[in-house]
């Protein structure tokens, strides 16, 4: 796994895929990025934390910002965290990351 510089929560995996720390705050009024949490992207999720609600709408809404079908992105730790990790399959991985910078500094 290769570290980007200055984002402990985005790398790139060996394969090529995209890794993302997450902080999620479910229940929010409006779904959106809210910049960095310690070591992690933080993400404000209008849904709740219900049946896997909020899981799901995270998955969509950086499916949506990325413009990357959802079936790319893998929830593969943190179920029921507020903290989770994420898988982003894609060939293009420093376009999606140099995306995701600019959304965490907005």
């Amino acid at each position: 796994m290769t570290e980007l510089s200055a984002t402990p929560w985005l790398q790139i995996t060996g394969k090529g895929d995209l890794q993302l720390t997450v902080h999620v705050q479910p229940g929010a009024k409006t779904t959106s990025c809210a910049g960095i949490h310690g070591d992690a992207l933080k993400i404000r999720l209008h849904a709740p934390p219900v049946d896997g609600k909020a899981n799901q709408a995270l998955v969509a809404w950086l499916a949506k910002t990325l413009s990357c079908p959802q079936s790319t992105i893998a929830l593969i730790r943190g179920q029921t965290s507020r903290r989770k990790t994420l898988s982003i399959h894609t060939e293009q991985a420093d376009a999606l990351s140099r995306q995701l910078q600019a959304l965490a500094s907005d």
